[in-house]
């Protein structure tokens, strides 16, 4: 299926890519509690945090540019360049200002690197295989973002803060030197499609192939926004003892074990169902966070988020490479995601906002309607008209956007 060169860059990309997330990953347990012991409240913390979408949202359409016109690669290094540096700035921060910036800054690391990844995957994949490739090659995430968080919170507690943020530039560093070697593919040249003969980024959203979509992914980014800076925080109020990190570990471990099934299945059924599935499995974790009392109900929550996470993003990403051309494909994906973005952007300042109001607990459960709003938005909105939204949603019908669509 894959020619010897191929498989070795894959190899060198996977490693790669789970040095990336694990070093994203390990910070995630400790840089709540570490805004928050210098003073903030959780509307601050929240701002704090929030700033990292918002260096994703701003380098988007630079970065998506550089990916399908300079290549892959150069966007991978800056990407992984990124998250080896940011980390060492933790440390010399004084005040909230300077974590955010800061905090904006970490955030070029996942437009850079998520998007590049995923049009290189693309590249190098069979288009009957597609589905499967991704699933495969996806799995740093969850493998990255099990072991970063564990690590994380055992090196904060046996020796403090710095050594977390050490930590994690290694690994950034380490994989800078794994992506040298890589060679990309070279990619055909098309006519640009009618959807992107307009030369604005940010116009192009208006088409209803990525629309939808990157709507649905603004719900869920609200979520997701509010799982990564808000459950240590939650859990410390409820009076629960454990190593937050652990429930990234559950949440990894879900998203582990469900994308290999699912990443082959999709290329037989479509996108659709599975994407339906994945807003479900979002939902219910929301709700089981937002009861959560016990370190069960919490890994619970944590391993349907995993779940969720572990089928959305790669048939998201499956769905837009589906939709695009080959020299558009970093561009198309980097439009998707601009909805996960802006809502984990809202996610930091908005809800922190109102959990100084209703505690922590009440925002998990705003976040549960969201999610299922964003399951009715897939279902009616998908495709042309309801009917055939219902029928794609449900695996009943093709992607009518897809490019070898026959409509």
């Amino acid at each position: 299926m894959l020619c010897p060169s191929d498989r070795r860059n894959l190899g060198s990309l996977f490693v790669a890519g789970l040095l990336f997330w694990a070093s994203l990953a390990s910070l995630l347990p400790i840089l709540p509690l570490y805004v928050q012991s210098s003073g903030a409240t959780g509307q601050m913390v929240g701002l704090v945090m929030g700033c990292f979408a918002i260096g994703l949202l701003g380098s988007r359409p630079q970065l998506a540019r550089l990916a399908d016109d300079r290549g892959r690669k150069i966007t991978l290094l800056l990407g992984m360049a990124v998250v080896a540096i940011a980390p060492l700035i933790y440390i010399f921060a004084e005040s909230m200002v300077q974590l955010a910036a800061v905090r904006a800054f970490h955030g070029l690391s996942i437009a850079a690197f998520a998007l590049a990844y995923s049009a290189l995957v693309v590249d190098l994949s069979p288009p009957q295989h597609r589905g499967e490739l991704i699933g495969y090659m996806s799995l740093v995430n969850p493998i990255g973002m099990g072991l970063g968080p564990a690590m994380g919170g055992f090196l904060q507690a046996a020796w403090g803060y710095q050594a977390t943020f050490l930590a994690s530039a290694a690994l950034g560093l380490l994989g800078l030197a794994l992506l040298l070697p890589i060679r990309e593919p070279r990619i055909e040249k098309h006519p640009p499609t009618q959807r992107h003969r307009r030369e604005n980024f940010w116009l192009q959203l208006a088409h209803p192939a990525v629309r939808t979509p990157a709507l649905v992914l603004l719900l869920v980014g609200l979520s997701f926004g509010a799982l990564t800076t808000f459950v240590p925080l939650l859990v410390a109020e409820s009076g629960v003892t454990f190593n937050v990190g652990l429930l990234y570990t559950a949440a990894a471990i879900a998203s582990f074990t469900i994308r290999l099934p699912v990443g082959r299945a999709s290329d037989s059924y479509g996108r659709g169902p599975f994407i339906s599935f994945s807003l479900v499995l979002y939902t219910l974790s929301m709700v089981v966070l937002w009861q959560a009392s016990s370190t069960l109900q919490f890994l619970l929550g944590g391993f349907l988020e995993g779940a969720g996470a572990g089928i959305l993003i790669p048939m998201m990403a499956a769905l837009m490479a589906d939709r695009a051309l080959p020299n558009e494909r970093g561009r198309m994906f980097s439009l998707c995601m601009v909805g996960f973005d802006v809502g984990i952007a809202m996610a930091g300042p908005v809800l922190g906002a109102v959990s100084d109001q209703v505690g922590f607990r009440t925002i998990f459960g705003w976040s549960a309607v969201l999610t299922a709003i964003a399951l009715l938005i897939f279902l009616t909105l998908s495709s042309k008209d309801a009917p055939h939204s219902l029928r794609f949603a449900l695996g009943r019908g093709d992607d009518i956007y897809a490019v070898d669509s026959p409509r």
